[in-house]
């Protein structure tokens, strides 16, 4: 049975340093619709300022910011941190945590939720999240919904989604993390009565994520209602975001949010353990050749395969990728 607590901002700012994470569980079980798939298709220069970062002389690399999602249900978050170039540089630069939620309380607020392995991942820090850190990987945490009708898009006032957003800003803060990453999926908007999306929701909740959190990445997962509101957004909201991406694997679409520029984009869909190898390499020559400042991965599971990764990082960063 899932145990929940809500989080309000004063709530959220006391549970930073007396309790673990806010989400006591939640999202879908292994294997269930939430953490199942991330998208529905078959398919640098960002503002976090991470723990422990490299020493002077640390080896670099010269190209797109590479992103790894890592489904925490069933791989290990530290494999990021495995990868390296040919030169010792690090293969990814950010690695998201896949994922917590957006559950609703009994008084139909939203609260943020993770379940039994996302909590310990989070819990176990000093050697999931810590030594990326160390390396100078960001580490952030991608919130979406869970069926419950309560979402990225829903959010019927600013009160509401900066309230959501200080619980956000607390876990951030209380682990540790380099920032967070929204994805509007999963939601089932309506469902018991609960409000249709809108089109102001999606920049209320990344207005006060930015003031909340200055200098911690947040990013963008272009798909759901929240996708089509920021089509028309103010590019002043656009402005705050580090970086968006094509949510569809194994195809190649820019999103397009105004005030985003090519520098913080990924037009390039990968997942690792689906998209075929030749595809990957392919996208990471388009992505290369279109200016494409970011280049986005999901399902980087456990083990070595670095002979896959090293398909995109040869043309990326001229390098293969090594497994240690």
């Amino acid at each position: 049975m899932q145990k929940s607590m809500k989080i309000g901002i004063v709530a959220a700012l006391v549970a930073m340093v007396a309790a673990p994470m806010v989400p006591a569980a939640a999202s879908a079980a292994p294997g269930g619709p939430a953490a199942a798939s991330h998208g529905h298709g078959q398919g640098h220069g960002g503002q976090g300022q991470g723990h422990g970062r490299p020493g002077h002389g640390a080896p670099t690399k010269t190209g797109p910011t590479s992103i790894a999602y890592v489904e925490v249900n069933n791989d290990e978050l530290r494999n990021v941190g495995r990868y390296t170039l040919e030169n010792g540089a690090n293969a990814f630069d950010v690695a998201i945590i896949f994922a917590a939620n957006i559950n609703r309380d009994a008084d139909g607020d939203a609260v943020l939720y993770a379940n039994e392995n996302v909590q310990r991942t989070l819990d176990q820090a000093a050697t999931q999240i810590r030594p990326l850190q160390a390396k100078g990987i960001k580490v952030t945490l991608s919130v979406l919904g869970n069926h419950q009708g309560t979402g990225l898009a829903n959010f019927t006032s600013k009160a509401e989604a900066r309230d959501f957003a200080a619980q956000v800003a607390a876990t951030v803060k209380q682990y540790g993390l380099d920032g967070v990453d929204l994805d509007d999926e999963y939601s089932d908007y309506g469902v018991d009565g609960t409000p249709q999306p809108n089109e102001q929701s999606i920049g209320w909740l990344i207005s006060a994520l930015r003031a909340d959190m200055p200098g911690k990445i947040i990013s963008f997962y272009d798909i759901g209602p929240s996708s089509d509101a920021l089509k028309t957004a103010n590019p002043s909201i656009g402005k705050k975001l580090d970086y968006a991406w094509n949510p569809y694997y194994g195809t190649y679409t820019a999103p397009t949010i105004p005030g985003v520029g090519k520098s913080k984009l990924s037009a390039a869909a990968i997942d690792i353990q689906n998209t075929p190898a030749a595809t990957a390499v392919s996208l990471a020559q388009r992505s290369k050749a279109d200016g494409y400042g970011v280049f986005m991965t999901y399902n980087l599971p456990d083990g070595d395969v670095s002979p896959y990764v090293s398909g995109f990082t040869k043309v990326l960063y001229g390098q293969s990728a090594v497994y240690k």
